[in-house]
């Protein structure tokens, strides 16, 4: 195969999707990992050039580990890895949910720190490797609601720099990259969406390809390694004391 290839995780769907599109239409060869979404992440598969899937549950870090070994051990030039999965669940800061957020810190931290690892000590490529672990605006502009969730982020982001200091060879980067809001989360209205992915300081839509645009971008490996790169239409540098979703709500409420 003369095409490079990368893993997107979470590729079936949502933002990982367009990412999946994106390296695709750039000539790479795509493996689209996917938790539960077999046929999805199928149908996407074949509608791509040069694409295959992947199936591993990421509560499980050891298969994690595992799917990574495999992969390195067959391709002749992988350069890229993009940590795209995640879990979005609500819960309290008042009330940590034991469940939530062991689930959230797995998921979100640990498999794809741990995948990560697993790629710099395995995979190989002449030209250059590059992990790609996608966060979220709420690094720099936190709130109290989906704690687990953000916790894990936090956690997430606080290897990434850790990693480009120790795991990496001189042509490797790790890198970060931090979305806003950018697609319908849980019991969203129509208009509750419209709303809140507009509150950010370009009163502007977010869309899901300037992400992908981005990870492609990243993936040439152009800036500093340890850097995290915000696509948020500015959002992060707000002081928002609610989540989005419940920004809007209580504005629409008091409408």
């Amino acid at each position: 195969m003369q095409r490079p290839a990368v893993l997107v995780t979470g590729g079936s769907a949502r933002i990982g999707a367009e990412i999946v599109r994106r390296f695709a239409d750039n000539g790479w060869h795509v493996m689209i990992h996917y938790g539960f979404s077999g046929d999805e992440a199928e149908a996407l598969a074949s509608s791509l050039t040069s694409a295959e899937t992947v199936q591993c549950d990421l509560r499980d870090s050891e298969a994690a580990v595992g799917m990574i070994e495999a992969l390195a051990g067959r391709l002749a030039d992988w350069r890229v890895l993009v940590n795209s999965a995640s879990v979005f669940n609500p819960d309290d800061v008042t009330a940590l949910d034991p469940q939530t957020n062991t689930e959230a810190m797995q998921v979100n931290a640990t498999s794809p720190t741990r995948i990560a690892q697993a790629f710099l000590a395995h995979a190989q490529s002449q030209a250059g490797r590059c992990v790609i672990q996608v966060t979220d605006q709420k690094l720099a502009n936190p709130n109290p609601d989906f704690f687990s969730y953000t916790m894990s982020k936090h956690a997430l982001s606080s290897t990434i720099e850790m990693l480009a200091m120790g795991a990496t060879k001189q042509q490797d980067r790790v890198y970060g990259l931090a979305p806003g809001a950018i697609l319908a989360s849980h019991d969203q209205t129509v208009e509750e969406i419209e709303l809140s992915h507009r509150l950010n300081p370009l009163g502007r839509k977010t869309d899901a390809r300037e992400v992908a645009d981005a990870a492609l971008f990243l993936a040439s490996r152009a800036l500093r390694s340890g850097e995290t790169l915000y696509v948020d239409s500015g959002q992060h540098i707000l002081n928002q004391d609610r989540d989005v979703i419940y920004l809007a709500r209580e504005m629409q409420n008091s409408a």
